[in-house]
């Protein structure tokens, strides 16, 4: 077989993107969807998430991060970005989110281009692939439509993926909105980028389920590190990168790293010590026998399923002037 140049490498990923997306369309999205209303929707929110992340690069993993909580509180409609006392960004899981004043940003600019046009579901959606491909990940083309949700509620934030669920528990959470283990695995590389807070995993390194010690899963050559960043009884809100063979960048060594049992988040090292997830870190490792995966098209693949959960059209929704009215 012709060895594949690597000016090629990308076309083809977006060809396969292309083709794959196709399998996710059809719940009111679709391509091409402010096509004559509003033309201009992808390179405004590029613009802004672009200038964001090149004044502070923790914009990627936050936006991206955003996207995930929101689709998967009542679906992808915006309801994370809504003000309110009880509102789902008041919700221990969204204390710590950031780059809303980006989604903002782009609304603005949107509502100047094309008054009432754009929802900031669809902002948010673009946001979250734009904010991969700056951190060199590869793009895939969102299926656009969506209108925002009315209410956001901080108690329906209970089921949201934590950073201590079991494989079985993560699995469910992801089966209950149409996702697979495939999806699962997948998305959790985005791991690949961002950061934790000690208060998140620190309970690994010293005290692992009372017995004392540490988790018995951990490296022991990479406890150390992990103690020095987060020693005990120390500041539980100092961040931690996720993937420190390659901060910053969107690839798939955070695989690697679950494979070297080098996973900073409990839920994250899960992955690789059940067999039924660890299988599929393998293929995106390209483990020889099994058949390969390759990680950037999966992500755009999973994203897109993940981006028409539970989408609203219609009068289900509606179009907010303003991303963080108050609910």
């Amino acid at each position: 077989m012709e060895a594949l140049s690597p000016n090629r490498k990308p076309t083809l990923l977006v060809v396969l993107l292309a083709t794959l997306i196709t399998m996710a369309v059809g719940q009111g999205t679709r391509l091409g969807f402010y096509r004559t209303s509003c033309p201009r929707v992808e390179s405004i929110v590029q613009s802004a998430v672009q200038s964001a992340i090149r004044s502070n690069p923790a914009m990627a993993p936050g936006l991206l991060r955003m996207f995930f909580h929101d689709c998967f509180v009542n679906g992808c409609d915006a309801s994370i970005l809504l003000d309110g006392s009880s509102s789902e960004k008041t919700a221990p899981p969204n204390s710590l989110l950031r780059g809303f004043e980006v989604i903002d940003a782009a609304k603005t600019q949107l509502e100047t281009a094309c008054p009432g046009v754009v929802s900031c579901a669809d902002i948010l959606a673009l946001a979250a692939r734009d904010s991969v491909v700056q951190t060199g990940g590869t793009g895939w083309p969102v299926p656009l439509g969506r209108r925002d949700g009315l209410v956001s509620r901080a108690a329906d934030t209970l089921n949201l993926p934590a950073f201590n669920d079991p494989v079985g528990v993560q699995i469910r959470k992801f089966t209950d909105k149409g996702l697979n283990t495939q999806d699962l695995v997948a998305l959790s590389g985005a791991h690949t980028i961002g950061t934790a807070a000690c208060a998140l995993f620190s309970y690994r390194l010293y005290n692992y389920n009372n017995t004392n010690g540490p988790d018995p899963t951990i490296d022991p050559a990479f406890l150390p590190t992990l103690r020095n960043l987060c020693p005990n009884g120390g500041d539980g809100s100092r961040r931690v990168d996720l993937d420190p063979a390659s901060v910053g960048r969107f690839d798939n060594s955070y695989y690697a790293n679950l494979r070297n049992r080098r996973g900073v988040l409990e839920s994250d090292a899960a992955l690789w010590n059940d067999p039924t997830t660890q299988r599929f870190v393998n293929r995106f490792l390209g483990v020889r026998g099994l058949l390969g995966l390759t990680f950037n098209v999966e992500f755009g693949r999973s994203m897109i399923k993940m981006g028409n959960i539970q989408v609203k059209t219609g009068t289900q929704g509606e179009i907010r002037r303003v991303c963080s009215a108050t609910n």
